[in-house]
């Protein structure tokens, strides 16, 4: 597994347990910083992951328009938490990483659903983030 990928679930974590429990998402990014503090060895997918949190927390507003402008009959309330989380993560490679080709953020993203989330996740999942792909 590449560290871009270990950075992007650890950076589904910190979005999935802000979310669940409620708290903003610095307070979950913090409790993981701490965490990261004593393993050196991750580093590297530690600073990818902070920089896609850092990254939805601060578009946070236009990505989550940007998803429900795209999954049409859907709230981001109505979302499972992971799918939630996983678009999020994916809007933001797409629009605010030019690093990441798009086809990359939908890929990992997809697979990430196919292991985390329901079985109709990796679809719908990949349809947003391909909508959202082509727009953007």
């Amino acid at each position: 597994m590449s560290a871009r990928t270990k950075a992007r679930k650890r950076a589904l974590d910190i979005l999935f347990a802000a979310d669940v429990r409620q708290i903003p998402i610095t307070e979950s990014l913090a409790a993981e910083a701490g965490r990261a503090a004593g393993e050196p060895d991750r580093e590297t997918s530690w600073l990818y992951a902070r920089d896609i949190v850092d990254g939805v927390v601060e578009n946070f507003a236009e990505i989550d328009e940007t998803i429900e402008t795209y999954a049409q009959g859907w709230s981001i309330a109505r979302m499972p938490t992971v799918d939630r989380a996983l678009l999020r993560i994916g809007v933001w490679e797409i629009l605010y990483n030019d690093e990441v080709p798009s086809g990359v953020a939908i890929d990992e993203a997809v697979e990430l659903a196919k292991t985390l989330s329901t079985d109709d996740s990796a679809g719908f999942v990949n349809g947003v983030l391909a909508k959202v792909a082509q727009q953007g």
